[in-house]
């Protein structure tokens, strides 16, 4: 029985690796905010605006919570944002979950997430400058929950299969 759990920063590449290790392994890949998506059938930015960020937390840790519980055998990327709240990163070391933080410096976040902040409604707005700054702060107010996680991963200048291997060899 494996739950491995992956969280990080937007732009740290949760999905990427999560789902690289899915397809080397052979254990499903799911992503915490589509699931969301599929429970009230809404996308992420529409539940943000109508609902709120509170609402939105609340649903996501109760989705983290169930999803925990009444499934093996997964990979799961939390959003950004959810072993921050709810207390969600104490569910990081519970007994059968491998929580892996995939640790990216805030050079390597604004580099990508300069490049795709069309599609990521909470920084497009900002320009590069505003954008560092916002990154800063959240990894400084972020890094203690992030750091629960059981083991951390480097990904700055690494490839997807160099950091996929890595994982995998935790996992061995």
């Amino acid at each position: 029985m494996k739950k491995i759990v992956l969280i990080g920063y937007m732009g740290s590449g949760k999905s990427k690796i999560g789902e690289n290790i899915s397809k080397n392994i052979g254990i499903p890949f799911y992503d915490l905010d589509e699931i969301i998506e599929n429970v009230e059938q809404d996308t992420i930015k529409n539940i943000f605006q109508a609902k709120g960020e509170v609402f939105f937390r609340k649903k996501e840790s109760v989705v983290f919570r169930e999803f925990l519980n009444n499934n093996d055998n997964f990979i799961l990327a939390l959003g950004g944002g959810t072993s921050c709240y709810a207390n969600n990163h104490e569910l990081l070391n519970q007994d059968g979950v491998v929580s892996i933080y995939l640790k990216a410096s805030i050079a390597t976040l604004v580099e990508r997430l300069s490049k795709e902040k069309s599609k990521r409604p909470l920084i497009a707005h900002l320009n590069d400058a505003e954008l560092e700054d916002y990154i800063r702060k959240h990894l400084f107010d972020r890094g203690y929950y992030y750091l629960q996680a059981k083991h951390t991963v480097a990904v700055d200048n690494k490839s997807v299969k160099e950091i996929s291997a890595e994982i995998e060899n935790l996992l061995a």
